[in-house]
C-alpha cells in the first residue's frame, strides 16, 4: 500500500529587466555592461588586425603600390607598432581591464596616430589610407554609447590637418592637399554621426528584446505552474512528433518519467503510439478538433481532443488527455445517490405490499382446494412473489457496492477454493471446470464482491454449456504490463447472438424466463467498484466473459 505525500509547492522568480537610463549619455563608464559589447569590441579589434596585416603584405610583396613610397622604414614601422598594439588589446579585452570606453578610445587614438604616420610615409592623403579611419570610426560608432563617436571623429579631423600641416611645413606646399582633408574630415562626421544613430537604434531594440526574452521567459514559467494543477492531462506536440511541453497528470498517464526540454524532445511515438498514430492523421480528419475521441492507452482508457495552436493544421498542437475512469467515477456517484433514494423506495413501496402478498398466498395454501386450477394460481402467485423478491434483493445489493473492503490475496488459493464450493452448491462434477494459471500474483479486490462476480458468471456458463468435462475453462494470466491481470471465463455452449452482445449488461435485459436480467449489470458494477472492468469477448466457441484487474502489483 502506498502512502501519497502532499509534494511541496513549486516556487519561481519573476525577473525584471530595466534598460539602461544613459543609453545615449555621455557617462564616463556603464557597469555591468552585457557580454555582446566585449564580444563586439573583440571583432573590432580583429578587423584592425586585419586591415594592418593586409598593409603590410601588400606593401612587402607588391612593388607598384605606393604604400610607405616616401619612407618606407617609418611605415613598416607604424604598421607593425600598429600590429603588435592590437594584439595586446586582445589580452585587455580578455580581462575587461580597464573600462569598455577606455580600451575603445585607446583603440581609435592608435589608429589615428599610426594610420596618419602611415598616410604621411605614403606620400600623404593621395594614397588612399585616409579611408580607414572611415572604418575605424563606423566599427567605433556601432559598438560605442552616446556622442563618443563625434569625439572620435574630432580626433581624426585633428590628426589628418595636423598631417597636412606637417607636409606643408616640412615637405613643401605642393604636397598639402588641404581641400581633400576638408571633405575627408566632413566624411569622417558624417560617418560618425551615421553611426551614432545606427548604435543608438541597435541598443534601444537589444534592450527591448532582452526585455521581452525575460518577459516570455516569467510568462512560459507562470504557464507551465497553471497546467501542472490542471486535473486533465496537457502535451504540446509539434508538427515532426516530439513532445515540446506537458503537464504531470500528462506523464504519468503515457509514462513519461521526466519533463522535455528544447534541446532534447521526447518522441509521443516512443510513449503512445496509437496517440501518435492519430496526431498523424489529424490533418485528413476534419472532424478531431472538434469532437473528442476515445483511445486505449496503457489499459486507460482516455478521451482524447486536439486543438491546433496556430491556423494551420500542419502547425503545433495542444492534446488534451482526460482520463475516463474519473469521469465514470463521478457518474457512478451520482447513481449511487439516486440508487439510494430508489432503493429506499423500493424497500417501502414494493416490499411491504410484497411481504402482504406472500403472507397471503401462504394463507390460502392452508385452504383445502381441490381443483386444480386454484393450485396453479397459487403456484403463480408464489413464483412471481419469489422473482419479486429476488429482483428487489438484486437492487439492495448494487446500493450497497460502493462498500467494498479491498485485500490483498492469492488468486490461484481463491480460485481453486471457488470452483469447489460452486461444484458442491450447485452439484457438479468438479471435472467439468478446468483451470489455468500462466501467473499465480496477488491481486487487491474485495472477496465478496469477486465470488458474487464469478458466481454469476459461472452459473450463466453452466447454464448454457454442454454440462460434459471441461466444458467450462478459467484462466489466469497477465500480458507486459505488469500491472493488469486477466481472467477469463469462457464455456463450449452456443455463445451470445451478435445483435444481443450490447445489450448484455443493460439493467433488466434477460433471455431467461425466470431471470431478473441484474445479474451482469451487477457483476460490472461490482467490478467497477473494485477498479477493474468486466467485457464480453467474441468468441468462436462459446461465450468468453473477461474480467480486467488493473493498477495490480505481481
Amino acid at each position: 500500500m502506498t502512502t501519497e505525500t502532499a509534494d511541496k509547492p513549486e516556487t519561481f522568480t519573476i525577473e525584471h529587466y530595466n534598460a539602461p537610463d544613459n543609453i545615449g549619455r555621455n557617462g564616463p563608464e556603464l557597469s555591468g555592461l552585457p557580454d555582446s559589447f566585449w564580444h563586439s569590441l573583440s571583432l573590432f579589434n580583429l578587423t584592425r588586425i586585419t586591415i594592418t596585416s593586409g598593409l603590410i603584405i601588400l606593401a612587402w610583396s607588391l612593388s607598384f603600390t605606393n604604400l610607405g613610397f616616401y619612407n618606407e622604414s617609418l611605415f613598416f614601422y607604424a604598421a607593425c607598432l600598429h600590429l603588435i598594439i592590437s594584439l595586446f588589446s586582445f589580452v585587455l579585452i580578455r580581462q575587461r581591464k580597464p573600462g569598455f570606453n577606455w580600451q575603445l578610445t585607446q583603440q581609435i587614438c592608435t589608429d589615428v596616430i599610426l594610420i596618419c604616420i602611415m598616410i604621411y610615409a605614403s606620400g600623404g592623403l593621395k594614397s588612399g589610407l585616409g579611408i580607414l579611419l572611415m572604418i575605424s570610426l563606423a566599427g567605433a560608432g556601432l559598438i560605442s554609447q552616446g556622442r563618443q563617436t563625434l569625439f572620435y571623429a574630432s580626433i581624426a579631423t585633428i590628426g589628418i590637418l595636423l598631417q597636412e600641416f606637417y607636409t606643408l611645413l616640412y615637405v613643401g606646399t605642393g604636397s598639402a592637399q588641404f581641400s581633400h582633408a576638408a571633405l575627408l574630415s566632413l566624411g569622417y562626421f558624417a560617418v560618425a554621426w551615421l553611426a551614432q544613430r545606427l548604435a543608438k537604434r541597435v541598443i534601444i531594440s537589444e534592450a527591448l528584446a532582452r526585455e521581452r526574452s525575460i518577459d516570455l521567459a516569467n510568462m512560459a514559467q507562470i504557464n507551465q505552474l497553471i497546467i501542472q494543477d490542471l486535473k486533465e492531462g496537457i502535451l504540446v506536440v509539434d508538427k515532426t512528433g516530439n513532445i515540446r511541453q506537458c503537464n504531470a497528470y500528462a506523464g504519468k498517464l503515457i509514462n513519461l518519467q521526466s519533463q522535455p526540454d528544447y534541446f532534447h524532445p521526447a518522441k509521443l511515438s516512443d510513449y503512445a503510439p496509437d496517440l501518435a498514430k492519430l496526431l498523424a492523421d489529424w490533418p485528413i480528419q476534419k472532424n478531431t478538433t472538434t469532437k473528442p475521441q476515445h483511445i486505449s492507452i496503457r489499459n486507460t482508457l482516455l478521451r482524447i481532443r486536439v486543438i491546433p495552436i496556430l491556423s494551420s493544421r500542419n502547425a503545433d498542437a495542444i492534446i488534451y488527455l482526460e482520463d475516463l475512469s474519473n469521469i465514470q467515477a463521478q457518474v457512478q456517484q451520482l447513481k449511487l445517490a439516486a440508487l439510494g433514494r430508489l432503493t429506499a423506495n423500493i424497500a417501502h413501496e414494493i416490499r411491504n405490499p410484497l411481504s402482504s402478498i406472500s403472507h397471503a398466498a401462504e394463507l390460502l395454501h392452508e385452504e383445502q382446494f381441490n381443483d386444480a386450477t386454484s393450485h396453479r394460481l397459487l403456484r403463480i402467485i408464489d413464483d412471481n412473489t419469489q422473482r419479486l423478491n429476488k429482483i428487489v434483493q438484486d437492487v439492495l445489493q448494487l446500493n450497497r457496492r460502493d462498500t467494498a473492503k479491498t485485500e490483498t490475496f492469492a488468486i490461484d488459493t481463491f480460485l481453486t477454493t471457488f470452483v469447489s464450493d460452486f461444484c458442491l452448491t450447485e452439484k457438479i462434477n468438479g471435472d467439468a471446470f478446468t483451470l489455468h494459471f500462466s501467473d499465480t500474483g496477488l491481486i487487491r479486490f474485495d472477496r465478496n464482491h469477486l465470488n458474487q462476480i464469478l458466481w454469476n458468471l459461472c452459473s450463466n456458463a453452466w447454464r448454457h454449456c454442454s454440462q460434459r468435462k471441461s466444458s467450462i475453462n478459467i484462466k489466469f494470466f497477465h500480458t507486459n504490463d505488469e500491472n493488469c491481470f486477466y481472467l477469463d471465463i469462457n464455456d463450449d455452449g452456443p455463445g451470445v447472438p451478435s445483435h444481443q452482445q450490447k445489450q448484455l449488461f443493460e439493467p433488466f435485459f434477460t433471455t431467461a424466463q425466470n431471470g431478473t436480467g441484474l445479474g451482469l449489470y451487477i457483476a460490472r458494477e461490482l467490478c467497477e467498484a473494485n477498479n477493474a472492468s468486466l467485457e464480453y469477448i467474441d468468441h468462436a466457441n462459446g461465450a468468453q466473459f473477461r474480467v480486467i484487474f488493473r493498477h495490480q502489483n505481481s
